[in-house]
């Protein structure tokens, strides 16, 4: 799939398997219709075939259908979903700013915090894109990461997120 990939135009989606996948895990397990979707920018093939990737997200897919294949992997038509966000300059600067404090707040109490993340949160572009970095590195919960990157509206994705990281605070606290 990956060389597949990177023969093509780099893109790639990845999908979460729902719940109960472990049983149908070498059919076709049940999926969840959001994923996120983005390019690989970074690769090394090791010596087993694999491939360690870095993937750059950059956006969601509602996959519409499965396409018939003759590879061991999964071919889908999907669409495009816009994030929705209100109108105004910097509308959800404030918002994205304290999932920011919260998420960085966390990592200290973690003992993860390093001055290379730090930069990587505070240069972000968009509350957006900062929720989505953010929900993909720190949210351990596979099902909460599903939800958020279902979420759409921005601002509920924030106030999601930021209760989410409130919550691990008090646990890690």
């Amino acid at each position: 799939m990956v060389s597949d990939c990177l023969a093509r135009d780099r893109r790639l989606a990845v999908v979460g398997l729902k719940p109960g996948y472990e049983a149908a895990y070498d059919a076709k397990p049940a999926v969840y219709p959001v994923a996120g979707a983005g390019e690989i920018v970074q690769w090394e093939r090791l010596a087993t075939g694999r491939f360690n990737i870095l993937l750059r997200g950059d956006g969601r897919i509602r996959i519409e259908a499965e396409l018939p294949t003759d590879t061991l992997y999964r071919v889908v038509r999907a669409r495009v979903l816009e994030d929705e966000v209100p109108e105004g300059t910097d509308p959800l600067a404030a918002e994205a700013q304290r999932v920011t404090a919260a998420c960085l707040s966390v990592l200290k109490a973690q003992g993860h915090l390093s001055p290379q993340v730090e930069e990587a949160l505070r240069s972000a572009r968009g509350p957006g894109v900062v929720a989505d970095q953010i929900a993909s590195a720190v949210i351990p919960d596979p099902a909460m990461r599903q939800e958020l990157l279902e979420t759409l509206d921005v601002r509920r994705r924030l106030e999601r997120l930021a209760a989410a990281l409130d919550d691990m605070l008090r646990r890690v606290g």
